[in-house]
């Protein structure tokens, strides 16, 4: 009771509690792991109709330069990420994330030029140091932690149809555009983007207008409320990352495989080369490659391998190569899929390695990431 009392609510708690939400501590927040329909249904319908995510638990920063220029805004914060933040043109958003001096992750993240600023959404469980890591170093900035905001994500073919009812204008957004638009006088910062593998929308709304919106959007027919539990499916099967699972301080972003997020602007050659934390690392792994990389795993059988398992050259266990990093059943699959991290030389699409769960040696494929085909709307 203690520990319940201690966690912190989303503005949208008291709908998840209506809406009959199993709530679960996550990051530091009570939030909603499934609904009545269970976590296999919540996935199939996200993927075949629209699914509505609370991640206000998600950290909203601005950042803003002392000057007022972008301009200045987009420098200061390159030097804490290896992605083209000058290049991002007004009403864009791209991927990022912070590293550090040895050239590992410190979070992911989304960062949007808002033309005279920039929002920057961090994760749930990393945001008081990512905000604290980005007052110490952007100190021509001034960033801030925007506390009394709800963000919620529309996941699915029919989000946009779900959208659109309310703001018709979402029709001609696409991939990573954002827009401010108004709902019952409240200015909304909507992005066409998410993180399920399937086109849709994440709406940063005021705290208090959150709950009529999300009540409005539950109203279509084809919109149902989802938890945290097809969140984790939905992204997996989609080969997205979740940091500390399989990213995190101990990865490089091309280990990860995430070196599709760095631009040629930030590359060897470019504009501005380097410039940020771990640069002669992750330039060096760029040019000459890395001993590991994050791989796509197919277990065979129907028994999910999960996270931590250790994988092995051999079934018989003797030659340890490395481990699971996220691994669950995946509805749309139908089997289970998983991520880890495996030497250069076994993480070709098709190797077969083992895993060892509960002292049995299970085969396990090497396969190319996403298990699904994204739909996002290019």
């Amino acid at each position: 009771m203690q520990q319940s009392t201690q966690l912190k609510q989303t503005p949208l708690h008291t709908l998840h509690l209506l809406l009959q939400g199993r709530m679960v501590p996550f990051a530091g927040y009570q939030m909603p792991v499934e609904y009545p329909a269970g976590v296999m249904k919540e996935h199939l319908h996200t993927r075949a109709a629209a699914g509505l995510f609370d991640v206000s638990h998600m950290g909203q920063v601005i950042v803003k330069a002392k000057s007022g220029s972008y301009e200045d805004a987009a420098l200061a914060l390159e030097k804490l990420v290896p992605v083209d933040i000058l290049g991002l043109k007004p009403g864009r958003q791209r991927y990022g994330f912070f590293t550090d001096e040895s050239g590992g992750i410190l979070d992911d993240l989304m960062i949007t030029n808002r033309g005279d600023h920039l929002f920057v959404v961090v994760n749930a469980a990393c945001k008081d140091q990512d905000v604290a890591h980005m007052k110490a170093k952007l100190i021509s900035c001034d960033v801030e932690l925007i506390e009394d905001r709800a963000l919620i994500a529309l996941q699915g073919p029919c989000a946009e149809a779900v959208l659109a009812a309310i703001w018709p204008d979402v029709a001609h957004m696409k991939f990573m555009d954002v827009r401010e638009l108004v709902y019952h006088g409240a200015a909304c910062i909507v992005a066409r983007s998410g993180y399920s593998g399937e086109d849709g929308f994440e709406v940063s709304i005021s705290a208090l207008h959150a709950f009529e919106l999300a009540t409005a959007l539950l109203e279509h027919k084809d919109c149902k409320p989802i938890g945290l539990g097809a969140r984790d499916s939905l992204r997996l099967e989609a080969g997205l990352c979740l940091y500390g699972n399989d990213i995190d301080t101990t990865t490089s972003p091309i280990e990860a495989s995430l070196e599709w997020a760095l631009q040629k602007a930030r590359k060897a050659g470019g504009d501005r080369e380097g410039g940020f934390p771990g640069a002669a690392r992750i330039l060096g792994e760029l040019a000459n490659g890395t001993t590991r990389r994050r791989v796509g795993l197919k277990p065979e059988g129907k028994a999910p391998v999960r996270s931590h398992a250790k994988l092995f050259a051999d079934a018989e266990g003797n030659t340890e190569l490395g481990e699971v990093t996220s691994g669950t059943f995946g509805p749309t699959v139908e089997g289970p899929v998983a991520m880890g991290y495996l030497p250069t030389s076994h993480a070709a699409a098709g190797t077969q390695v083992f895993a060892e769960v509960r002292g049995k040696y299970l085969p396990m494929t090497v396969a190319t990431l996403p298990f699904i085909t994204p739909t996002y709307k290019r």
